[in-house]
């Protein structure tokens, strides 16, 4: 029978659990903040990702990054400059701003309004396209990226402050 808890409450494991064979297990979340541009605007976070492995301790797991929004895209790609304006590109005649969206006509609009809501149906239409996360291996403590991949935070709406959630799974090094 499995374990039942309350309506809108979260079970939280602890930060150090030892596996059936007493190997520790860890688990690590955070959350990192980013003031982004207008989109399409890509940002490495690469780095940042790095980072968070070495501290973690891991030697062997997973790092999984996710982005809180419904216009805003997690995705790994080469940051080659060319590429990336191709990318935005693309995205823009894919789902162009200009065009009618039933999201964006608050005459007939009726739910998840706020009180500044913006007109950007295109944004929704371009991040269902592409991802809310990704999950990269840990090996050895490193991120097992190729020699051209980077994992980017990809703004597809205004400006603004931008949250991801980053887990990471696995077992520190011996």
């Amino acid at each position: 029978m499995a374990a039942s808890r309350a309506p809108g409450t979260v079970a939280v494991p602890p930060f150090i659990r030892h596996t059936p064979n007493q190997q520790p297990f860890i688990f690590a979340q955070h959350d990192l903040h980013y003031e982004t541009e207008c989109g399409p605007w890509f940002l490495d976070i690469t780095e940042d990702l790095r980072r968070l492995t070495d501290e973690s301790g891991l030697a062997w797991g997973q790092i999984t990054v996710f982005s809180n929004h419904t216009t805003a895209a997690i995705r790994i790609q080469e940051n080659e400059p060319l590429l990336i304006e191709d990318f935005k590109e693309l995205l823009r005649k894919i789902a162009p701003q200009e065009r009618y969206y039933r999201h964006n006509d608050f005459d007939i609009r009726t739910v998840n309004m706020g009180p500044n809501e913006p007109k950007n149906g295109h944004s929704h239409c371009q991040q269902i396209l592409l991802s809310t996360s990704e999950t990269i291996p840990i090996q050895a403590g490193a991120l097992q990226l190729g020699p051209w991949q980077s994992i980017f935070l990809v703004e597809l709406d205004g400006a603004r402050q931008r949250r991801v959630t980053v887990t990471l799974l696995g077992s520190p090094g011996s």
